[in-house]
């Protein structure tokens, strides 16, 4: 059987986390690369040594013999790239969330339901050694039947300031928040009922970014649990983790809490700075791409290759997006809202 051949949507930072992996993996190869500044996708190929690039995902579908697209491409720029990919038969790899609209999530899950491609959203949460530990545990009866979890995953300020040119385009509920939500509906194997939401705003429109700087949200789930959330763009950039993480999943037997904000496994210090290098999210040891932001891309390439079933479903992904609109919806209403699901 020959590779399998596989095309990059996005030639960004992340799009060349996917080509890493892609390089690394036996059974496929990247044979195109497209990016709207076509530009940077000649630049990516040359890195890459990628046969070919394009300015559009239009033309790449149509001019390449692919098998299966990874589209890297900013959250709310995903709808026509999937629909086109599933119409043209391809297989997906789809950074989260899905999508960014009732809309845009529908017409995703007809094309590829309508196409039979295989696709799976990246949400990597679920690849996180201390949550899936904590699942384990949970899945073994150790902790009863889940009844409340607390989740709280925020961001340094610079991600929305630096990091990010199209954050105003974007929320914290989309960066951030698919994956809290995505992995509290994993813990309680259940779809969520009903949200009410908060938020706040003013310190990131204070430097010119028209986005909240922050949601709290609670979420009841259709068996009874309660889970809340907190998303936040505004943490200090001083603070020494990107990300500020803290989880707690409680049930009728035992609980578990997670810090992952805090970690003194490993501690640097030089003259100009003092930090904690990540060793668990996003890193290379000799050469080759670690931790679990890596092991998610890892997984689908495995499971195309092998025609196993993803750990994310198109299901899960629809479901988080419904869930985030509708956390969306509750915030700008101040009243409770009724989640729907595919």
């Amino acid at each position: 059987m020959g590779k399998i051949r596989v095309g990059i949507i996005g030639a960004g930072v992340w799009g060349k986390t996917h080509a890493f992996l892609y390089r690394e993996h036996s059974g496929v190869e990247v044979v195109a690369v497209c990016d709207m500044d076509k530009s940077k996708a000649d630049a990516f190929a040359r890195e890459f040594s990628i046969p070919m690039s394009f300015g559009s995902h239009s033309q790449m579908i149509s001019e390449c013999a692919l098998d299966a697209v990874s589209i890297v491409t900013p959250d709310f720029a995903h709808a026509q790239a999937a629909c086109d990919c599933a119409n043209a038969g391809l297989d997906m790899l789809i950074e989260k969330p899905l999508a960014t609209t009732y809309d845009d999530v529908e017409r995703i899950v007809e094309a590829v339901r309508k196409n039979k491609v295989r696709v799976m959203v990246d949400l990597h949460n679920r690849w996180s050694p201390p949550f899936a530990i904590a699942k384990q545990s949970l899945d073994e009866g150790e902790l009863g039947e889940p009844r409340s979890a607390y989740f709280r995953l925020n961001d340094q300020m610079w991600v929305a300031t630096d990091m990010l040119s199209w954050s105003a385009k974007s929320s914290i509920l989309w960066f951030l928040g698919s994956h809290a939500v995505d992995t509290v509906r994993w813990f309680f194997n259940d779809e969520v009922e009903s949200v009410f939401a908060v938020s706040s705003e003013g310190v990131l429109r204070s430097k010119g970014i028209d986005t909240e700087d922050i949601f709290q949200s609670i979420l009841k789930f259709r068996k009874g649990g309660i889970a809340t959330l907190e998303n936040g763009w505004i943490t200090p950039n001083s603070s020494p983790c990107v990300n500020d993480i803290k989880f707690n999943i409680t049930g009728d037997k035992g609980m578990i809490n997670l810090d992952l904000s805090n970690s003194q496994m490993i501690e640097r210090f030089t003259d100009k700075k003092s930090d904690r290098p990540d060793v668990l999210v996003q890193h290379f040891i000799h050469g080759k791409a670690k931790g679990f932001a890596y092991e998610s891309i890892r997984h689908f390439i495995d499971n195309l290759v092998s025609g196993e079933e993803f750990l994310v479903s198109l299901e899960d992904a629809a479901n988080v997006s419904f869930v985030i609109l509708a956390i969306m919806e509750s915030a700008k209403t101040g009243e409770p809202v009724k989640v729907c699901h595919v």
